[in-house]
Parts: structure tokens; C-alpha cells; sequence
């Protein structure tokens, strides 16, 4: 894939957030292996679901409390019977295997990435 240049302006419209998981279901409907992720993003955008196909290297009790990355304004999205809210940032490897972007710090919940 060739690398597209982007302007300063079209990156500002990407809203990356810190939030913090805060519930962890498992997603059987998924096609593809994956979690209900409940992701709480602070008081100004509240909390919000998401699936991510992140079973291959985290376990649900890994998860919980873990400070991850996500873009939020995204348009919701319908995965079977779930509506997906946010989009959750990793890394990804060989056969799908996704490293979550995390802070290596706790913050505040909803800070801006940038």
C-alpha cells in the first residue's frame, strides 16, 4: 500500500482518545474472534462500546482497567446485533494479531491524542 499524504487539517478531524475499559464481554456472534469492549472516554463523551478482535493476545481480565486508544467519532456501526461506537487502535501483525495502543502513563480518561 503506497503511503497517501494527508493534510494537517484532514488529521485534526481524527478524534483519538484515551479511555479506560471498564467491561469486557465476549462476543460469540463476532465472525471472527472478538471481544465487547466497554470503554469509559471521561465526562464530556461518556462511555462507549466497542468490538475488537483482540482475543489472540489478551484474556478479559487483562483488559479491564487497561488505558487504551480509540478514534470516537467514527459513525456507529452495526456488527450483527452489537452497535459498535468507537473504533479501538492497535497495532496489527501476522494472522490479524493486534497490539493495543496504549499509554504507557494513566491519564485522565478522554484526553486527545495529537
Amino acid at each position: 500500500m503506497e503511503n497517501q499524504l494527508i493534510t494537517w487539517g484532514e488529521f485534526e478531524k481524527v478524534e483519538m482518545r484515551v479511555g479506560t475499559i471498564i467491561e469486557v464481554n465476549d462476543f460469540p456472534e463476532a465472525r471472527k474472534p472478538a471481544y465487547q469492549l466497554t470503554v469509559d472516554f471521561g465526562a464530556e463523551i461518556g462511555i462507549r462500546k466497542s468490538s475488537a478482535q483482540i482475543t489472540k493476545r489478551y484474556n478479559k481480565e487483562d483488559l479491564l482497567d487497561k488505558q487504551i486508544i480509540a478514534v470516537v467519532n467514527f459513525p456507529k456501526k452495526q456488527i450483527g446485533k452489537f452497535m459498535s461506537e468507537c473504533l479501538v487502535l492497535g497495532s496489527v501483525g501476522e494472522d490479524n494479531d493486534i497490539v493495543l495502543l496504549t499509554s504507557d502513563i494513566n491519564v485522565e480518561n478522554g484526553l486527545r491524542i495529537g
